[in-house]
């Protein structure tokens, strides 16, 4: 008898989340189901157990879901990857990054149960190990835009963002990316620290940092040692948290 599907399913939006899951469920009552609401609570869960296969939403705030499926294609026993989505544009990128299916919303009960007949006509193969797939270097990097591309940057990299004109840029020693996140994506996505939001257009690591002077009216200025020696503004309701973390 066939071990029972285990599933992800990865969706920012909740009510699609559920409705998915209870589709899953209803399709296959053996299937085991869980669910994330970011791409990256999909990879820490995928770090903890395997998974058959991953259903992810596309547009998703942080990590979208063909920027995850970039990351799972990585591993050396990858789940496959099932698509559900709203808009039908990506297709062809999907089915590049070797997705089984692609689903678009709202998902019908019989395109659902020929998606399971294909993940299970994939699931011949033996059981993985149990140890969970490596993909905490994957949770180092951070996607940013170049020249068309996506490109994954190791986060010590990174020097600072900026928000800019509508678009928060990302600074490493001597390139700027334009990213696809706000400030406050991005300050939720990285760590604290060493990243530490210092101003309303401002995101520093603090890890690059290489002097502090005060500036004025209770403010400071931090020098950042990319290729220019950048100046960045501690607004005066940050300057607490600096001092803390700094040990100031």
């Amino acid at each position: 008898m066939n071990a029972p599907l285990r599933a992800l399913v990865v969706d920012d939006e909740r009510p699609a989340l559920e409705e998915l899951r209870y589709q899953l469920q209803e399709a296959d009552p053996t299937a085991e189901v869980e669910t994330a609401a970011t791409a990256l609570d999909a990879l820490r869960l995928l770090q903890q157990r395997r998974f058959d296969a991953v259903f992810a939403d596309i547009q998703m705030p942080g990590l979208s879901g063909l920027e995850l499926a970039q990351v799972l294609a990585a591993l050396d026993d990858p789940p496959a990857v099932v698509f559900v989505t709203a808009y039908d544009e990506y297709a062809v990128r999907a089915f590049e990054l070797r997705a089984v299916d692609y689903l678009l919303k709202p998902v019908s009960p019989d395109r659902l149960r020929e998606t399971l007949e294909r993940l299970r006509g994939g699931r011949g193969r033996p059981p993985a190990a149990p140890e969970p797939p490596r993909v905490a270097l994957w949770l180092d990097r951070l996607p940013v835009e170049s020249a068309g591309r996506t490109v994954l940057v190791d986060l010590a990299e990174v020097r600072y963002a900026e928000a800019r004109d509508n678009i928060v840029y990302v600074r490493t020693r001597d390139q700027t990316y334009p990213t696809r996140y706000s400030l406050q994506e991005l300050e939720r996505r990285l760590p604290t620290p060493p990243f530490l939001r210092i101003h309303r257009a401002f995101l520093v690591n603090l890890r690059g940092v290489v002097e502090i002077r005060p500036y004025f009216n209770g403010t400071y200025l931090l020098r950042v040692n990319d290729a220019t020696g950048t100046d960045l503004t501690v607004s005066r309701g940050r300057v607490k948290d600096l001092r803390t973390l700094l040990g100031l």
